[in-house]
C-alpha cells in the first residue's frame, strides 16, 4: 500500500437526543406500547400453556399416568421459563419508563446507534475517526461531533 491509499471502514455513530416534551411523550408512548405487548404475550402464553396441558391430558386414556404427568410438568416448566423471561422484560420496561419520567428538559440522552462508513488514510487518528456522535432535537440534527 502506498501512502496515498484510503480504506473505507464501517463505524458506529452514537445518536444523542435532547430531551423535549415531544421526545419524552414519544419515548413514554413507545415504552407503554412495549409493556402492553408484553402483557398480551404473557396472557397468550398462559392460555396456550393451559390449552396444551388440557390437550395432553385429554389425549391420554389415563391422565394420572406418570408419563402424562411428566409431559404436563415439562409443558408447565417451559411456560414458567418463558413467563419469567417476559416478566423480566416487563420489569426492565417499567424501569425505563420511570427513568424517562425522571429526565429533565434539555438533558442529553443516548438514543441509540447507527452505522456509517468513512475513509481512513495513513496518518489519520483511528480512535478519533471512530468516536463520532450526532446530536438531535425533535429529530432534527443539531450537531455532528468528533468526540
Amino acid at each position: 500500500m502506498s501512502d496515498d491509499s484510503t480504506l473505507s471502514i464501517k463505524r458506529s455513530i452514537t445518536i444523542r437526543a435532547v430531551v423535549t416534551p415531544s421526545w419524552k411523550e414519544e419515548a413514554e408512548r413507545e415504552i407503554s406500547n412495549a409493556i402492553s405487548t408484553t402483557d398480551q404475550q404473557l396472557a397468550q402464553l398462559e392460555a396456550e400453556g393451559q390449552q396444551v396441558v388440557e390437550e395432553v391430558r385429554s389425549q391420554s386414556a389415563n391422565p394420572l399416568d406418570p408419563r402424562v404427568q411428566e409431559q404436563v410438568m415439562q409443558v408447565q416448566k417451559q411456560v414458567a421459563a418463558k413467563r419469567a423471561e417476559l416478566e423480566e422484560q416487563k420489569r426492565n420496561l417499567l424501569q425505563q419508563q420511570a427513568q424517562v419520567r425522571d429526565l429533565e428538559m434539555d438533558q442529553i440522552v443516548e438514543q441509540g446507534q447507527i452505522d456509517s462508513f468513512c475513509d481512513l488514510r495513513v496518518g489519520d487518528d483511528l480512535i478519533k475517526m471512530m468516536q463520532v456522535s450526532v446530536l438531535v432535537k425533535d429529530g432534527v440534527v443539531q450537531k455532528i461531533q468528533q468526540d
